[in-house]
């Protein structure tokens, strides 16, 4: 095989794509957000309360703004937000801009938390051992099929039974980049310990044309 044709093979370029992506993607919608995932109550639970925020029909930075207001507004676990007043979690919602949802998504949030509260003691690896996690996290209030996928989608950084996780978001991402769409082949493109950032890359790119643009071009140069 020739250096050319190594060099234009469809593995090398997808690794390229890649690549570039994670140099181009900068910071997850977690890390945006304040999270520091561990398998811990606390981060596990602002994770949850950021795919409740992100499944709205609202733009992810106002989402990602609102969950942060939220955390500093020291709503960072169940026990806290069950316990703030509805308007306290709608005037946190305000000021991180979320204010089209706001009233309800507060109400929501409420409601979510006494669930997590009465069931789990508020601890979601409580959650973890059902029997399906999957649909016990949809009997959390806000938190349908997309919430679901955006929740598994960041944890299967620290619930590798759930990995690879990549769901319609991150696939139609990939598909942009001209990336495989399956699973297993995307989980084959980067290391386990990346999994969680690249599918969440993948998704920056199905929100974003211009950085999958960018992207497609840096690696072209690559």
């Amino acid at each position: 095989m020739s250096s050319t044709t190594r060099k234009n093979s469809p593995d090398r370029i997808e690794k390229a794509v890649v690549r570039a992506l994670l140099d181009r993607q900068g910071s997850t919608y977690l890390a945006q957000a304040g999270v520091r995932l561990r398998n811990t109550p606390g981060p596990l639970y602002q994770t949850l309360v950021l795919a409740v925020l992100l499944s709205a029909r609202i733009r992810a930075d106002t989402a990602v703004a609102a969950a942060r207001a939220l955390f500093e507004a020291g709503l960072r676990n169940a026990r806290s937000m069950a316990k703030a007043s509805w308007q306290q979690r709608v005037d946190a919602l305000g000021e991180g801009g979320y204010r089209r949802y706001d009233e309800r998504t507060a109400t929501l949030l409420g409601k979510g938390a006494e669930l997590l509260l009465e069931r789990y003691g508020g601890d979601l690896r409580e959650l973890r051992e059902e029997a399906d996690p999957k649909k016990a996290l949809q009997d959390i209030p806000g938190l349908g099929p997309t919430g679901v996928d955006i929740f598994l989608r960041a944890v299967q950084a620290v619930w590798p039974e759930f990995a690879p996780y990549v769901d319609r978001k991150a696939q139609d991402g990939a598909e942009r980049l001209g990336l495989p769409t399956s699973p297993e082949r995307l989980a084959h493109l980067v290391g386990r310990r990346e999994l969680a950032r690249f599918t969440d890359g993948l998704v920056h790119a199905a929100l974003d044309k211009p950085l999958a643009d960018d992207v497609l071009a840096r690696a072209k140069a690559a």
